[in-house]
Order: structure tokens, then C-alpha cells, then sequence
């Protein structure tokens, strides 16, 4: 570690502690380093990869600089609140002379922090004001060298260079999603507050480039489980292993056991003829409506519990223990649940009562694509109100899920098989699967759970339900 011992060196440097992951995490792992000792950095560059118990996130830095020490290895958990890089904000030459010598003065306002800025690990967009340089008096015949160090630099290499300023806005996961579809964010129109470009903004400038929506895969059954993570070798001879609990599947083991030992939980079963749901399932992925977007059966069986939810409203809802209150929503944030390398994490489509089929299908295969990269951020799983967990990918004919900590209830789908089923008086080849539904009893009777099953499965058994019902 280095020690700053003069008045001079400590205003040359400065440093980015692990900022407030917010949500009630107070820690996060260094999962990886963008950045070492001697790169130069700018304001909102990405430096590093975290893990909370949420998610994994990539970290931008506010200021611009060259990376002076890094203070944690890859693979350390730290604390929030201490520092994890430093950078040197006023670098000098070989010389030891400032790299701007005609500006004597020591750039004091341009290293202090720009008040009000919370930085959270979920993302954020580079505000003005952390871009504008603070007038000095004379500026406006200041010399090209009066510059920031980093900046006069690459000016002095690239003569026309751009300047911090003219950075788009835009949160990491923005960043690659548009670079993932092919987009310059310099072309994006921004919608967001403060001109920050949105997740939407990147989908609208990449309508016209049909190639790139339809070249993603599809699945031919309802997935959204990510590739298995290679495990760790195991020395020979060794008779056990111990893995340390911590991040993501920490934080599940916390949450499974609180809503076990909290919400009495109730789980119902019903087998479902899906026959016909499966036959709209493959005239969906030929309308031209459709195209683009990722067709299975879990985007019909989304939609079926969705219209089940306007039958049943008394499903959606919570249990406010401290207030003694049960909370009614009138919106649903639908959890898709996602088996990921890091764990199980539960992402939920925002306001998914609203979305036409086509949107929800987008909607689910953005949610799958983020989960599978390791990108979900926190924000994205917050405030679910109802999950769907899909355990027939995996083979599975049913199980009791347990109930996502703040929701009421938790639906899971089997795996669709062909079966004899009795159709019209007569024992037939059908495809089958068997729905299980786990609620909590303190605020959904047997009654009002026993109807929100029964309508999901007749909407299965009959599509068509979802335009008579909806």
C-alpha cells in the first residue's frame, strides 16, 4: 500500500471504495479485474466484476485517471465502504514534472466527488455533472495543456480524440446488450432521466435490423437453465471437498429457509392434457407476428397464469407481518426462476399484466439471455410478486417449490410428456404435464388456491380460454 506523506501527492490521488450494494447486502466478491496498475481510466469505465448475494455486476469508476493500486485480489469478499482501487488523477512524467506544467495550480475541485451521487452496484449513467470541469477564472484563454493529464494525453496521441463528455450514457448491462445486438450507442436516441439511454431505447434502434433479433437461438422446450459450470478437479485420493457458502447460493440458502419457516406453505397438484397448448405453441412460431421472439410453452403457460391472476386477484398479494396487513397488488412482476453457475436467482418481468404475448416473449427471452451471461442485476430481481419455476427441463415430473420470500405463490411445471390420457370416451397418445402450486396459507385459502390452479390448467387444456377470459 502506498503511503501519501505530502499535501501535493494526496490531491493527486484518488479512491473508489465498494460502493452501497443497497437491499440490505453489506458485502460483495471480487469475481475479476478489468484494469491494472499503470491503465489509464475515465469516468463511468468499467473496472471491475462483483458478485453480491443478488447477482454479479459489473462496476464503473466516477472519475478519470490512471490506476494507481488495487487493493483486493480477484476472489476477495469486501466489505462495503473500503477501498478497492486507487488512481492517480494528476499522473506526472518520467520526469516527475505535472503533465500539464502550465497549470500550477493543483486541480483540487476536479478531485473532489461531486455531491449526491450515490454509486450502487446495480448500475448507473454518468451525470453531467460528474463530466464538467469546474470554470477557473481565465479558463477561457487557458492553453490546450491546462487539460486533465489523462485527457491532454490522449489529445496529444489522437489529435481529434472525443472527450469524456461525449461518452454516451448508459448502465453496463445497456452497454452490452447494445453491443451484443450490433448497436453503436453513439447512433441511440436516449429516453431516460438525465439523457441516460434505457434497455428499450437499444431494442427501438435495433427493430430495423431483423438479422440480429432472428439470428437468437431457439429452444425447442421451455429453458431457462444456463450451461452447467464445469466442476473443480478433484485431487486424487481426496475422500471430501468443502465449498465455501457464500454470494448468491448463500443467499439463497438464507431466503429458503426464512420462507420456509415463515409463510406456511400449502402445495396443490393437478395433471393437465397440454395437447393443444403444445399445437398453438408451433402455430405461434410460424405467425409472423412472432417472429423474432422466442416461442415455447412457458411463454403460454406465463400468459395463462397471468389471466388466471385477473380471475384470481386475491392471489397476488403479501403478507405484511410487521403492520399486521395483507397487501394487495394490482400488478404483477412475474419471476421466472433461472438455475445459473452461480445459483438459483429469481428475475421477474416488470409489470408483465400489461404485456401483449409478442412483448412477453421478448420479455422472457431478455430475462434468459441476462440470466445465462450472469448479468441480472439486483433491481431486476426485486419486488416479484408471483415466480414460475420450470423443473420439467430437467426431466422432473413435479416438486413442492417453496415460495420466493415477499410473494404469495410459487408455480411448477413438470416436464410435458406423451401419455395415454382418456380423450372423448376413448384412451389416447396425449401430452401431459403436471402443474404444482405452493401458496401461503395465511393469506390464500384452500378455496382461492384450488380455483387459481384449476384456471391455469383449463387454460392449458383450452388455449382459446385466453381470449374468452382475458
Amino acid at each position: 500500500m502506498t503511503t501519501m506523506t505530502d499535501t501535493s501527492n494526496a490531491a493527486r490521488f484518488r479512491e473508489f471504495k465498494m460502493p452501497d450494494v443497497g437491499e440490505g447486502l453489506t458485502e460483495a466478491e471480487i469475481l475479476k479485474w478489468y484494469v491494472q496498475p499503470g491503465d489509464t481510466v475515465t469516468d463511468g469505465q468499467v473496472v471491475c466484476e462483483v458478485e453480491t448475494a443478488k447477482a454479479a455486476v459489473e462496476l464503473p469508476i466516477p472519475f478519470d485517471g490512471v490506476v494507481h493500486e488495487l487493493r483486493f485480489p480477484e476472489g476477495t469478499t469486501v466489505d462495503v465502504g473500503q477501498v478497492i482501487i486507487a488512481v492517480d488523477v494528476a499522473p506526472r512524467s518520467d520526469s516527475g514534472a505535472a503533465s500539464a506544467p502550465s497549470e500550477p495550480e493543483a486541480p483540487a475541485p476536479e478531485a473532489e466527488a461531486p455531491k449526491g451521487r450515490q454509486p450502487v452496484l446495480v448500475g448507473y449513467g454518468v451525470s453531467e455533472s460528474s463530466t464538467k470541469r469546474r470554470a477557473r477564472k481565465g479558463a477561457e484563454t487557458a492553453p490546450p495543456a491546462a487539460a486533465p493529464a489523462a485527457v491532454q494525453a490522449e489529445l496529444n496521441g489522437q489529435g481529434t480524440a472525443a472527450l469524456p463528455e461525449a461518452r454516451p450514457l448508459a448502465k453496463p448491462p445497456v452497454r452490452k446488450l447494445a453491443k451484443d445486438l450490433g448497436i453503436d450507442l453513439a447512433t441511440v436516441t436516449p429516453t431516460g432521466a438525465g439523457g441516460v439511454i434505457t434497455r428499450e431505447d437499444v431494442h427501438a434502434a435495433a427493430t430495423p435490423a431483423e438479422p440480429s433479433v432472428s439470428a437468437a437461438p431457439s429452444v425447442p422446450e421451455p429453458s431457462v437453465e444456463a450451461p452447467a459450470q464445469a466442476p473443480a478437479p478433484v485431487p486424487a485420493g481426496a475422500r471430501e471437498t468443502r465449498i465455501p457458502v457464500k454470494g448468491v447460493r448463500k443467499a439463497i440458502a438464507q431466503a429458503m429457509v426464512g420462507s420456509a419457516f415463515t409463510a406456511p406453505h400449502v402445495t396443490e397438484f393437478v395433471t393437465v392434457d397440454v395437447t393443444r397448448t403444445m399445437k398453438l405453441v408451433a402455430e405461434l412460431k410460424e405467425d409472423k407476428d412472432m417472429a423474432g421472439v422466442r416461442v415455447n410453452p412457458l411463454l403460454v403457460i406465463a400468459k395463462a397464469l397471468l389471466v388466471a391472476i385477473k380471475r384470481n386477484p386475491g392471489v397476488n398479494a403479501v403478507w405484511d407481518e410487521a403492520n399486521q396487513e395483507i397487501v394487495q397488488k394490482h400488478y404483477v412482476n412475474l419471476g421466472i426462476a433461472a438455475a445459473t453457475p452461480r445459483g438459483l436467482i429469481v428475475p421477474n418481468i416488470k409489470d408483465a399484466h400489461d404485456q401483449t404475448l409478442p412483448q412477453l416473449a421478448a420479455s422472457l427471452g431478455e430475462l434468459v439471455a441476462t440470466a445465462r451471461d450472469g448479468k441480472t442485476s439486483p433491481a431486476a430481481m426485486a419486488g416479484g410478486t408471483v415466480t414460475i419455476t420450470n423443473v420439467g427441463v430437467f426431466g422432473v415430473d413435479t416438486g413442492t417449490p417453496i415460495i420466493n420470500p415477499g410473494e404469495s405463490a410459487i408455480l411448477a411445471v413438470g416436464a410435458i410428456k406423451l401419455q395415454p390420457w382418456v380423450h372423448k370416451g376413448k384412451v389416447k397418445p396425449r401430452q401431459v404435464t403436471t402443474l404444482a402450486l405452493s401458496f401461503d396459507h395465511r393469506l390464500i385459502d384452500g378455496e382461492l388456491g384450488s380455483k387459481f390452479l384449476a384456471d391455469i390448467a383449463a387454460i392449458l387444456e383450452q388455449p382459446k380460454r385466453l381470449i374468452t377470459w382475458a
